[in-house]
Order: structure tokens, then sequence, then C-alpha cells
């Protein structure tokens, strides 16, 4: 295909027809009038041969093939903006960029305030946006990063990316302030037996700490399964349920929070979190810029010089 013969403009229609269903509001948010828009999404239904957007009741609905397209035409778009943004050389005072960084809210916790307090030093202009890293990301963990900027993650659940270690943290088990079934220290038995709030349970997620656990005989009775390290504390207070979370959340947790920690009698090796991000961005300088205030923040909150 020849992309000269190809009016490029259509991408940005396509993207908002795909993102808002609608003519009326896609045409709003690209700026365009209503007849413009509709005269757009008949020439992309010609050159797809496919209605993309199909009427049901007074709604639209995207079609199969619009819905294959939704995330690919987002990434060219992005790419482009990317490139045509892009300036020989690069001045963090004056930049507009709005960086995006996937990660947890404990990633958030431990780096969020000190990284917004360094970029808002050195680039009072540009904006940072933190995402959460959901499951179906980390296992597309290469897509994910062609419109993300960086994902924080701990080893063990992707490979292959450039990454940069960030920050070391261990674990520590949580039980309810009130469950006098557990003294300090939690025994193997009751690892076995008792009832786990796992945060990120799944195929991919929490794999490293399961597998470690498993090749000590434990299996875990898994009972419920959160995306938020923020919420398990509230989901074991008042119960005869354990956790498991890191020792720098824990810290942070308030007094009241109807929890206490016990030490694990497992050999749980200590996690190590990184920034991972695609290789295409590796000598881009606005990415270099932020991937060091990124590791700068991860030793500022560790005390590190």
């Amino acid at each position: 295909m020849n992309l000269a013969n190809l009016d490029l403009n259509l991408l940005v229609a396509l993207d908002a027809l795909l993102t808002q269903r609608g003519v009326t509001r896609a045409a709003q948010q690209v700026g365009l009038s209503q007849p413009a828009m509709s005269a757009a999404l008949a020439r992309l239904r010609r050159h797809f041969g496919d209605d993309l957007l199909a009427r049901f009741g007074n709604d639209y609905r995207l079609t199969p093939l619009a819905d294959r397209l939704k995330e690919p035409v987002r990434v060219t778009l992005e790419g482009a903006e990317r490139v045509f943004g892009a300036q020989s050389e690069f001045a963090p005072a004056a930049s507009t960029r709005e960086y995006s960084v996937l990660m947890s809210d404990y990633s958030s916790a431990v780096l969020g305030g000190r990284l917004i307090q360094l970029l808002s030093e050195q680039a009072p202009s540009a904006r940072l946006r933190l995402a959460h890293n959901a499951p179906h990301m980390v296992d597309r963990a290469e897509q994910a990063l062609l419109t993300a900027d960086l994902m924080v993650l701990p080893h063990g659940f992707i490979s292959g990316l450039p990454h940069t270690d960030l920050y070391r943290d261990s674990w520590t088990c949580l039980v309810s302030a009130d469950n006098e079934d557990v003294g300090d220290h939690l025994t193997v038995e009751q690892v076995a037996s008792l009832s786990w709030v796992a945060a990120y349970y799944g195929p991919t997620a929490s794999t490293a700490i399961a597998q470690r656990m498993r090749m000590q005989g434990v299996e875990l009775n898994v009972q419920v399964v959160t995306e938020s390290f923020y919420t398990v504390p509230a989901l074991v207070t008042g119960s005869g349920r354990i956790a498991l979370i890191q020792e720098r959340l824990a810290a942070l947790l308030p007094r009241d929070a109807g929890v206490r920690t016990v030490t694990c009698p497992l050999d749980l090796e200590p996690l190590v979190a990184a920034m991972w991000w695609h290789p295409m961005y590796d000598r881009d300088p606005e990415h270099v810029f932020l991937r060091g205030l990124v590791l700068r923040a991860a030793h500022e909150a560790a005390g590190d010089d």
C-alpha cells in the first residue's frame, strides 16, 4: 500500500470514531463539523470495506474489525505525536510533554511523591500520568509500553525488555489485629491452612512468590484476589484471613488500620522492583531524562546518597 495515496488525517478521525462510538461526539472531540465527520466515516468505510460503526437502536457498536483497530490506531497516533514533537535539543525546563508510567498503588506510594517533586523542579510544565499496571498490561508488556513510557514492576513477571533496578523490599504477613489464633509468628501449618487475601494472584501475577512457596511445600488457599495493595488491610481486618505485603507498604499503614504484621515462616526472597521500557526509546532524550528522574526518586526514597 502506498501511503502517499492515503489521507493520514483520516487516522485522527478514525481514532475519534473508535473512541467515541458516534459521529457527533467524534466530531466534537477533533473539532470538526458533523457533516465533515460523517464524510470521513464514509471514506473509512469504503477503504476498509466494513461498516466500522454498526447501529443498534439509538447507539453505535464497533464491528469486530473496528474493535481490532482500536489499539493499533492509538499506537500509531501516539507514535506520530512523538515523531513530530521531537526536537533537536531537549530542554526539560521548556518541556510540556505528558509522561506516563504504569505502576501499582504500592509503587506509587513508594516513588510517586518524590518523582512528582523532582519533575516539578526540573520540568515544571511537564505532566506525569500514573496509570494502573493491570494484569492484562503485564501479560502484554511490550505492547503496553508502545504507548506508555515506563512500567514499574518487580522481576519475575516479564523479561526480554530493557530495564533498570530501582529498589528492594522484603515481605511481611498481615493478620487482623484481633486475630487471637495467630501469635507473633505464623506457623507453616497456618500459612497452608488459613485463607489468604492475595494481590495480583493469577497466571502471571504473584507467580514468583507462589512458586517459592510451592517449592517449600505450601499451596496457598486464596479466598480473595485484589488488584490494589491498599485494599489488602481492609480485606484482612476483622477476619481470620492473612495476607502478604511489602514491608515498605506496611510501614505506611495507619495505626488504626485494624491489622498487625507477623513474621512469615517461609523463606521468601526480597522483591527487586525495576522500571521497564520499550527498546525503541533507549536513546530518546526525553525518555532518558524520565528514567533518570525515576532512578533518582527510588534512591532518595530508599535513603541512598
